[in-house]
């Protein structure tokens, strides 16, 4: 019989109106105590992977993560051997390639990856990424036509193609074979491709449905090598130098940090440290990141600026970056794309502060819909996914934010939470007739509506995902792995905890409390209205911390109040390297009056 979950620190109710329980029940107590005999790891590190269902016969591997050892056989994928067979045709005749990506940053590193690939054969293929209002998602007629007027033999679509039958058609009935490099949801009509291989395509039983488009495409590659040296081929490309791409496709596109992805990530951090690709040292720069690059880095600060290109710029200019190898050319791409980040930073900040607005009067006092569908003529398709995304945090609920068009229609994008699978509705809604066009996977989707379809759509929503949503939302409780001090919070302890990571979606970062610390010298800083304050325990050491866009929020109301009273907090702990010197530094993320 499971043990019932254990409120930590007896908080029931916390300033953001949330419990925090035990992050790990008396099973995953007794195997963490297991894992730090056998392994001799630190007690707070066995808990942290006790937690996260690292079981004690795979501690040791979890703790060194390899490729080699993660990387089931490429072909356990449908329609690989068949895609690497026509792949390897390619190259072996030097067949003029084009490549199809989406213009987010999956895409991009997904078409970087192919680009270097074939640029190591002498093959310059021809690349093109849709512009997000005028093409919209996916491949399109009018793009395919110019790809093979201009020579293409093959086309190569990348983080996209699963949903698009007439494109594909077309390119085939004029003479074009089209490979398809995939990971969206898949309807059970797929296009006729000359192959497609989609880990969530509905027949596929690989079980690797959690990669993201860089990671199919990596496999593709391994696959593709393969053929090649079972022909005889040699002098091939060493894959495991672009792993700091498809790490960073990896942690941009939030898929699960489990497994196969754990191992990109781990290992292509350490490719990415070495500055090898001229494209993400330029980001680096650019973003002014200091010290070691990290998961943070990479999905917080250089993936932004790829994607600013895709929704307020050129499209195109991720996927040069991460292909150039001129520094001085990297350097003004990156230049341009941090420009662009920061007008998408401004148009991003008006439009949310509408959408909270919109959604507050939606919801009211009660619990309001379980998905809000929120629709403006004021914003900038480019930025529609990030309101949603901010919205879905704040008020706790999937959310779609769209931007609608001088003609009524519109163009949005949805972010859900754990649990609710809004890829898989948005395809229901497609399928039934109540929007355009749609896609996505369980926490991201697309969709395109015309006039008349917001309401009906809002309405299919709310009855489908109801149940989900409110089962997710019960779920929020604040999930604790262990009690520290401020003096116990130390740079050891940070690095011995990364050991574990990296942290992100499918493997959350460790949240510790602090119990009866004080907060000393709140203040607001930056223009995300963040709160940074010093958190002090009895017996007075300190801790640099920061609530990050917590100004005007309870959080940050509670901070402010400056009343120096003994609070329990909760939170991340993180290294900053500000001036080359190196800090622990702590993230807030609640806090809670004690009882008595």
């Amino acid at each position: 019989m499971l043990d019932a979950p254990r409120p930590f620190l007896d908080v029931s109710r916390s300033v953001t109106g949330r419990a925090w329980m035990d992050r790990l029940d008396s099973a995953s107590t007794r195997i963490a105590t297991a894992i730090a005999q056998r392994t001799g790891v630190s007690e707070i590190l066995a808990r942290v992977m006790a937690a996260r269902g690292v079981a004690l016969d795979d501690a040791e591997k979890h703790l060194d993560p390899t490729i080699r050892g993660l990387m089931p056989d490429p072909s356990t994928l449908t329609a690989m051997d068949a895609l690497a067979d026509r792949l390897a045709k390619a190259v072996a005749d030097n067949e003029s390639v084009a490549l199809f990506g989406d213009y987010d940053v999956d895409g991009a590193c997904s078409c970087a990856l192919m680009a270097r690939y074939l640029r190591h054969f002498g093959i310059e293929p021809q690349v093109h990424i849709p512009d997000r209002i005028f093409e919209g998602y996916g491949p399109n007629i009018a793009a395919m036509d110019k790809l093979i007027d201009a020579g293409a033999t093959l086309i190569i679509t990348l983080d996209c193609g699963t949903t698009s039958d007439k494109p594909i058609a077309h390119a085939r009935e004029r003479g074009a074979d089209v490979l398809v490099i995939d990971h969206h949801l898949a309807d059970h009509e797929l296009p006729n491709a000359t192959a497609l291989v989609n880990p969530n395509r509905p027949d596929d039983i690989s079980g690797l449905g959690y990669l993201c488009a860089a990671g199919v495409t990596f496999m593709v590659l391994v696959a593709v090598n393969r053929v090649l040296r079972l022909r005889g081929d040699t002098g091939l490309p060493d894959l495991l130098k672009l792993l700091d791409i498809v790490a960073l496709g990896t942690v941009c596109d939030v898929v699960p940090l489990v497994g196969l992805n754990r191992a990109f990530v781990v290992r292509g951090l350490e490719v990415a440290r070495r500055g090898d690709n001229q494209g993400i040292a330029a980001l680096a720069l650019a973003s002014r990141i200091s010290g070691p690059l990290n998961p943070y880095h990479l999905g917080f600060m250089i993936g932004p600026r790829i994607n600013a290109g895709g929704r307020i710029g050129n499209a195109a200019l991720g996927t040069e970056l991460l292909t150039v190898d001129d520094e001085h050319h990297a350097l003004s791409i990156a230049a341009r794309l941090d420009e662009l980040n920061a007008e998408r930073q401004r148009i991003e900040v008006e439009a949310v502060e509408e959408a909270v607005a919109v959604a507050e009067m939606e919801i009211g006092s009660g619990e309001g819909p379980p998905v809000l569908v929120l629709a403006s003529a004021n914003w900038h398709p480019g930025v529609v996914g990030l309101i949603a995304s901010r919205l879905k945090d704040r008020f706790e609920r999937p959310t779609f934010a769209i931007a609608l068009h001088a003609d009524g229609t519109g163009t949005g994008s949805g972010r859900s939470m754990p649990g609710v699978d809004l890829g898989s509705a948005v395809i229901e809604a497609v399928d039934t007739g109540l929007i355009v066009k749609g896609g996505g996977h369980a926490m991201a989707a697309g969709i395109t509506i015309k006039p008349g379809q917001l309401g009906p759509f809002r309405a299919f929503l709310a009855s489908t995902l109801s149940v989900d949503v409110a089962a997710a939302r019960a779920a929020t409780a604040l999930r604790i792995d262990a009690a520290l001090t401020a003096r116990g919070a130390s740079i050891d302890l940070v690095k011995d905890l990364e050991r574990a990571g990296p942290y992100g979606s499918g493997n959350p970062g460790p949240i510790f409390a602090f119990p009866a610390h004080r907060a000393k010298f709140a203040q607001v800083v930056g223009k995300g209205g963040h709160v940074s304050f010093t958190l002090t325990s009895e017996d007075g050491a300190r801790l640099k911390a920061i609530a990050f866009r917590a100004a005007s929020t309870a959080i940050g109301d509670a901070l402010l109040r400056g009343n120096d009273a003994a609070m329990h907090f909760a939170g991340s702990l993180s290294i900053d390297h500000y001036q080359g010197r190196e800090q622990v530094q702590f993230r807030l993320t609640d806090l809670a009056k004690p009882k008595g």
